[in-house]
């Protein structure tokens, strides 16, 4: 394998872990804003309940704590979208962010 083909399987690999991080951090900052509004609230969730929002609405929470992490989550896409675009990596590459 040539050092090119390495050096692109190890930016696919970061981007996994990139996208695994991501996607954790948004798990959280949904957890903890339901902890804290439905104790706020008195909101009952029961089993089979949705919701759905916006991403933005981390950007407005009251709990520093959740902006803070939106913050960090949003410089993780870009950065995401940088190696992206910078190693021209193609559609059937990534196909794992969608």
């Amino acid at each position: 394998m040539g050092l090119r083909k390495k050096y692109k399987k190890e930016v696919l690999k970061s981007l996994k872990h990139l996208n695994s991080s991501e996607h954790k951090l948004l798990e959280t900052m949904t957890q903890l804003m339901l902890l804290k509004e439905m104790k706020e609230s008195g909101i009952v969730l029961q089993k089979g309940d949705t919701f759905s929002f916006n991403d933005d609405i981390f950007d407005y929470s009251p709990d520093k704590t959740v902006r803070k992490i939106a913050k960090l989550r949003r410089r993780i896409q870009k950065t995401m979208l940088d190696l992206v675009e910078s190693n021209e990596l193609k559609d059937e590459e990534i196909k794992f962010l969608a």
